[in-house]
C-alpha cells in the first residue's frame, strides 16, 4: 500500500493537510470520501481543508488546489494562501518570495522576516448590500458580512448554517461572517465556513471580506485593519479606488507548520 507524505499546516488556527503533488502521484488516488475522512477529527488527521502543491504553468512557482473538509474542490482559501507559501518555502520551491495559481487567478507571496506570511488577494469590484447591517461580497470566495454589537453570544452554528441554506445562497453556498468594530481599525469576527459546515477559528477570504465590508460601511476611510479570530490576530490591507472597489488586497499572519507523517492511500 502507497502512503502519502504529508504536513500539517495552520494558519490562525485555520488548519490545512498539505501534500506535495508536483509530481502528479496523488491527486487521481484522492477520492472525495477519502478526502473527507482525512480531515476528520476523529477517524483521520483532522483539518479545515486539504491543498495539493501541483506544478505551476504560465511562470507560475505552483498551483494550489484546494478541497474543503467535505472533499469537494472548492475556491481559494486564503489561510490555505499563506500556508502553502511557507510550505512552498520549505520544500525550496521559492526562496521567501513567490507568484502562485489558485482557482480565481494570480496571487504573490512572501515570507516576512517575522515569520508571518503575506499574500495577495483578489480585487473586489462589486459589494452588494443587503440590509443596514449586512452585505455580500467575492475576496476570491463568496461571503456574507453581518455587522454585530457583540459577537460573543451569537449561536454561528446555528444562525451561520441558516443564511447559508436559505433559498438565495443554497445552490452555490456561502460563507457567513459576524463582524463586531472593536476599536478604529480593529474587528472581530467569527465566520461559519461552507464545505466546512461549521464555525471555523479563523477565515482567510472572510477577514478579507469583513475588513473591506467594515470600510464600506465605516463613515471614515480605513485601509488596514487589524482582525481578531478565534484562532489568532490577522491584518489586511488594501487600496479604495472606487464606492465599490478595492484594489491591492493583502492578507498578513501566522502559518505554522504543526507535524508531518505520512497516511495511506485510497
Amino acid at each position: 500500500m502507497l502512503h502519502i507524505p504529508f504536513v500539517k499546516y495552520h494558519g490562525a488556527g485555520n488548519d490545512f493537510i498539505m501534500v506535495d503533488d508536483r509530481a502528479g502521484l496523488w491527486e487521481s488516488k484522492m477520492s472525495e470520501a477519502w478526502i473527507a475522512l482525512a480531515c476528520h477529527r476523529r477517524f483521520g488527521i483532522g483539518a479545515d481543508g486539504l491543498i495539493l502543491l501541483q506544478p505551476g504553468r504560465d511562470g507560475a512557482d505552483f498551483f494550489m488546489r484546494y478541497y474543503n473538509s467535505d472533499g469537494r474542490t472548492s475556491t481559494f482559501c486564503g489561510n490555505g494562501g499563506r500556508c502553502i507559501v511557507a510550505f512552498a518555502a520549505a520544500l525550496g520551491v521559492h526562496q521567501g518570495k513567490c507568484r502562485f495559481l489558485g482557482t480565481d487567478g494570480w496571487h504573490e507571496g512572501e515570507v516576512l522576516h517575522n515569520g508571518l506570511v503575506r499574500i495577495s488577494m483578489t480585487d473586489v469590484n462589486e459589494l452588494v448590500v443587503v440590509d443596514d447591517k449586512a452585505l455580500t461580497l467575492h475576496t476570491g470566495s463568496p461571503h456574507y458580512v453581518s455587522f454585530q454589537d457583540d459577537v460573543t453570544p451569537i449561536d454561528v452554528f446555528k444562525e451561520g448554517r441558516a443564511i447559508r441554506n436559505s433559498p438565495r445562497f443554497i445552490t452555490e453556498g456561502i460563507n457567513v461572517n459576524f463582524v463586531q468594530q472593536t476599536g478604529p481599525g480593529e474587528i472581530t469576527v467569527r465566520t461559519y465556513e461552507r464545505g466546512v459546515e461549521d464555525e471555523t477559528y479563523a477565515g482567510g477570504t472572510g477577514v478579507v471580506a469583513a475588513a473591506i465590508g467594515s470600510s464600506y460601511h465605516s463613515p471614515v476611510e480605513v485601509s488596514s485593519w487589524i482582525i481578531h479570530a478565534f484562532g489568532g490576530d490577522l491584518k489586511v490591507d488594501f487600496q479604495r479606488t472606487g464606492p465599490n472597489e478595492f484594489k491591492k488586497v493583502t492578507l498578513t499572519g501566522p502559518a505554522v507548520a504543526v507535524f508531518q507523517g505520512e497516511i495511506p492511500s485510497p
